[in-house]
């Protein structure tokens, strides 16, 4: 995004490429534009230059081709929670009895079975993030935007979290871009960890995670891990070599 009347750009130079089935973070400082580039990518802003496309098809200034989780889970109270997760579905005006009916197939591997018909009162942080998640997966879509879902959760529920998240990220093929700010979840996460510098948003590099694809918590203890963190790390503190290493 340029500058306009006087307006400081939010985000500069941003190239982010994908492949299906690819999961990658974006880590940076808080105010950097990270969650403003997702709401380019979700069509929610359009920028003054440049492109979005998914599947080779221009998608700027147009919502629905992405699923987007923000960072609050935003349940509705007032809905139950198979209600609220098949929003999506039904705000799109979709047949509701096989949207309802696989949602209440996927509850039990959501962690959520019997309690389809409960509030989100209810419901642990964790299990509202779950919920949220699958009313994020629910609206169908390759790509899947998830702005720092787990922020608010205590260490022990957020670790418990990313194995869960790896394992549905595996099973339901589907891209995800993560925006965070912990070190050691995107490197956990990711197949790659995008480092962004100060607004306005550019990249200051790019780690490739060469963990193993089917990865357990064990994984966090390893040399290649320890690694993986001091890249993030360094480009983070902005030291040139790593830079330059990394670009």
């Amino acid at each position: 995004m340029t500058p306009d009347r006087g307006l400081v750009p939010a985000v500069e130079g941003v190239d982010l490429a994908l492949n299906r089935n690819e999961f990658v973070s974006i880590i940076g400082p808080s105010g950097c534009g990270k969650s403003t580039l997702f709401n380019i990518i979700a069509g929610l802003l359009k920028p003054t230059s440049g492109e979005v496309a998914l599947d080779g098809k221009e998608i700027v200034g147009r919502p629905g081709h992405v699923a987007y989780m923000m960072q609050r889970d935003l349940l509705l109270p007032w809905r139950t929670i198979l209600d609220n997760v098949v929003l999506g579905p039904e705000l799109a005006g979709k047949p509701m009895e096989p949207v309802r009916n696989r949602a209440l197939a996927l509850l039990r591997r959501f962690g959520l079975e019997g309690y389809e018909n409960s509030y989100p009162t209810a419901l642990s942080g964790g299990m509202r993030q779950r919920a949220a998640l699958l009313r994020t997966i629910m609206c169908e879509r390759s790509v899947v935007l998830l702005d720092e879902p787990f922020g608010a959760l205590d260490a022990l529920t957020r670790a418990t979290m990313h194995e869960w998240l790896l394992g549905i990220q595996r099973e339901f093929q589907q891209t995800m871009i993560l925006i965070t700010h912990d070190p050691d979840e995107a490197v956990y996460l990711s197949d790659r960890v995008y480092v962004a510098t100060p607004r306005p948003m550019s990249f200051a590099g790019i780690v490739p995670i060469t963990l193993p694809y089917d990865r357990g918590r064990d994984v966090t203890m390893t040399p290649e891990f320890a690694d993986h963190k001091r890249q993030v790390l360094a480009l983070l503190r902005g030291d040139k070599g790593a830079t330059d290493a990394l670009h």
